[in-house]
């Protein structure tokens, strides 16, 4: 490839001033085996005479003892100055930064902090710990690209990017030396775009230009027609998917519209519905945007030790052989929560040697795609940063090729995923627990005030309810008792007054398994040999599908 070191201006690598810059967007780019190549590429398609407007910081798979090298390579074919990062070094644009040797690497408050890596080399995952606190940092001008690698940093990553409002882009496996890192990424469905590196960066330019040159919505768009032409999208939505997405928040809504419009390059609302009315690939593509939630194991760790102390116990409470513990999981996305819960209430029952008891975990979530990866239980191995290295051995087993974990049977065997709108579809009902964690930030006001009545509704007496560090029970306080109020941990009271508001307000009455139909369904012969779980599961979707 041409050297472009005599034709390009060169700055000095002194360490960049500290004066405060105005919010640009940065630009994480993960690399293991093959990933010189990439980079090399990737800068060497950059313009040689425009300033990007955002900041570069490169994340590398490196041996504790190897001296990098992309330090002096990227300085070759670009114009940005470049840095080894040195702790607590700021993030200014124009100028990209390589993670050293021997750390890992945090995104904080517009700086880079140094880490001494906690996991056993082979395990690491700088470049998921990496990405993970830029869309912290970040959110919607966090920016991350998968270059050629083994196995599968990165994953999880990018899912908390796309979840904040940030956009991924992933090498093409074609153009790669080892296509495990971006062949894991674009099996997420979540990559923007599929390229290979060298035109990555006109791609990434003009995506910035659309998202962050405040030319989406233009001055002389009034208000009303905006709001007017996100009604239309909605039908549009509707129609293609049959999913209500009107009572969300419409910041949420517009944000992730903004950021599909910016893609495509498209610069009004109203040309955006265009493209939608003849594209209904668009249309699938924004619905699985509107979907995208962070999620992980045991997320807020705190909050599930309330849980698992205070809660667990009390749910054994009477329980007998014949009375199994019902527990429900709504908005499971790709199952990393309910799987949590399942764990928890495993650890119980193998402490207090109650393994004759029953225990019914009910996952539920508007999308298909999450259901499929949540009833598969394989993930990344990146995960090892969000559980114990105990309970990893314990419940979770490698995959043959080494690169995820899959969920044991025993936990899996708990759980019944299915897809479910709680908006429309009718819950379940005589529940132990309810889990709803982080799905009621995204809806209207006006919508929480019937999904409370409604797990009120839902739950036994002195059922318990898990909100999400945001979420209240709101105006409902006369139909819960406050466990943990840091926590989000609500006892449920008598469900008179919750029966009321939900008949009230029409939504739908309970999902009760019908114990005689269980029974004749197993009865029908069937070329599949099914085991009673999936039994139990068919029956399930079966049954709900009469209410739809």
């Amino acid at each position: 490839m041409t050297d472009k070191k005599n034709d390009i201006t060169k700055q000095n690598n002194t360490e960049p001033n500290e004066l405060p810059e105005k919010s640009f967007p940065v630009v994480g780019i993960g690399a293991s085996a093959g990933g010189l190549a990439a980079f090399e590429a990737f800068f060497s398609g950059m313009p040689a005479d425009i300033d990007p407007g955002m900041a570069f910081v490169l994340v590398q798979h490196l041996a504790p003892d190897h001296k990098s090298i992309l330090t002096d390579l990227i300085q070759r074919y670009t114009r940005m100055k470049v840095f080894e990062v040195k702790d607590g070094m700021k993030v200014n644009p124009n100028c990209a930064y390589i993670i050293p040797p021997n750390c890992d690497m945090a995104f904080f408050n517009g700086s880079l902090q140094l880490l001494t890596p906690a996991a056993p080399r082979g395990q690491r995952m700088p470049i998921d710990f990496f990405f993970r606190s830029l869309a912290k940092d970040q959110r919607e001008k966090a920016i991350c690209i998968i270059f050629s690698g083994t196995g599968s940093d990165g994953t999880l990553g990018l899912r908390e990017i796309k979840g904040e409002g940030g956009m991924v882009m992933a090498q093409n496996p074609a153009s790669t030396e080892y296509d495990g890192m971006p062949i894991n990424a674009i099996a997420t469905g979540l990559v923007d775009y599929i390229l290979p590196p060298a035109e990555m960066p006109a791609q990434l330019m003009s995506y910035v230009t659309h998202a962050f040159g405040k030319i989406i919505l233009p001055v002389n768009v009034k208000k009303s027609n905006a709001e007017n032409a996100l009604k239309k999208i909605f039908v549009l939505m509707r129609t293609q998917t049959s999913h209500d997405f009107s009572q969300y928040k419409p910041s949420t809504m517009n944000r992730r519209i903004e950021r599909r419009m910016a893609i495509h390059q498209i610069k009004t609302i109203d040309k955006y519905v265009e493209f939608l009315q003849i594209n209904k690939a668009e249309i699938a593509l924004l619905f699985q945007d509107f979907l995208i939630g962070v999620t992980s194991f045991f997320r807020d760790p705190e909050a599930f030790k309330v849980v698992e102390e205070q809660i667990i116990p009390k749910l054994f409470i009477d329980k007998s052989s014949n009375k199994p513990v019902r527990v429900w999981c709504v908005g499971c996305s790709t199952g990393e929560e309910a799987y949590s819960i399942a764990i928890l209430i495993q650890e119980y029952l193998d402490t207090h040697r109650n393994d004759y008891l029953k225990v019914h975990i009910f996952a539920t979530d508007i999308d298909s795609h999450a259901i499929a990866i949540a009833r598969a239980g394989i993930y990344p191995i990146s995960i090892a940063n969000d559980i114990s290295a105990e309970r990893l051995e314990r419940f979770f087993t490698t995959t043959s090729d080494g690169n995820a974990y899959r969920i044991q049977k025993s936990i899996r065997d708990m759980l019944i995923f299915s897809e479910q709108n709680l908006i429309k579809d009718p819950p379940f009902a005589k529940l132990d627990f309810i889990s709803c964690r982080n799905l009621m930030i995204y809806i209207k006001g006006s919508l929480q005030k019937k999904i409370i009545p409604l797990f009120n509704y839902a739950l036994k007496a002195k059922g318990f309810l898990f909100l999400g560090t945001s979420e209240t029970v709101g105006d409902f306080l006369d139909l819960f008792i406050t466990i943990d109020r840091k926590a989000k941990v609500y006892q449920n009271k008598d469900n008179f007054q919750g029966m009321q508001s939900v008949t009230q307000c029409g939504f739908l009455p309970p999902m009760i398994m019908n114990e005689r139909y269980s029974r004749s369904n197993e009865k029908t012969k069937s070329p599949v040999k099914l085991n009673p779980r999936d039994l139990t599961e068919k029956a399930l979707l079966q049954h709900s599908i009469k209410y739809i």
